[in-house]
């Protein structure tokens, strides 16, 4: 009973709370001047608001079929989130390429700024080129936490499986 509970409820859960922790622990490790500069930067950032506004909620969405697709059922597990989740990995591949987009325009808008101009000051030069940085990084962080519970259900079910099938014989429930 106590290896039934672990394997269907317990296993599953811990497997997934580091797809949750990811996010913040990542951020963690990002200097307190980077992460000030990306939230000053990010109002007025538009495509940057479109690659988060996207990529959080299928980070989100993954959390949750990751934890089902881990669901250990009879002699096998979920395999419903298992469409799901493949278009959800699927879909982070996006967001780098909406990232590049946002370097390569504001690259563009600054450098048609600057040339136009003589003696531009510095902190100008900055305020133009700062979103091709802002969506860059909110590329290749959605790209990172979309990419990872794809990663974490193939890992998790190979361990849940090895604990399942003692011997090569299988456990109900």
């Amino acid at each position: 009973m106590l290896r039934r509970l672990i394997i269907r409820w317990l296993l599953p859960l811990v497997l997934v709370m580091p797809i949750l922790l990811l996010g913040p622990l990542v951020v963690s490790f990002i200097p307190e001047r980077a992460i000030a500069v990306y939230v000053d930067n990010l109002p007025v950032s538009r495509l940057d608001w479109l690659i988060l506004s996207v990529g959080v909620p299928i980070y989100l969405t993954q959390i949750v079929l990751a934890w089902r697709a881990l669901e250990w059922q009879g002699q096998d597990f979920n395999h419903r989130p298992d469409a799901w989740l493949l278009r959800c990995y699927q879909t982070a591949e996006w967001f780098p390429l909406l990232g590049l987009l946002g370097t390569v325009t504001a690259i563009l808008q600054t450098f048609s700024t600057v040339g136009a101009q003589e003696n531009v000051p510095t902190r100008e030069i900055i305020r133009l080129y700062a979103p091709a940085l802002t969506t860059t990084g909110s590329g290749l962080a959605m790209t990172f936490l979309n990419l990872v519970p794809n990663w974490v259900v193939a890992m998790g079910r190979n361990l849940i499986q090895r604990l399942a099938l003692e011997g090569g014989r299988s456990h109900e429930d």
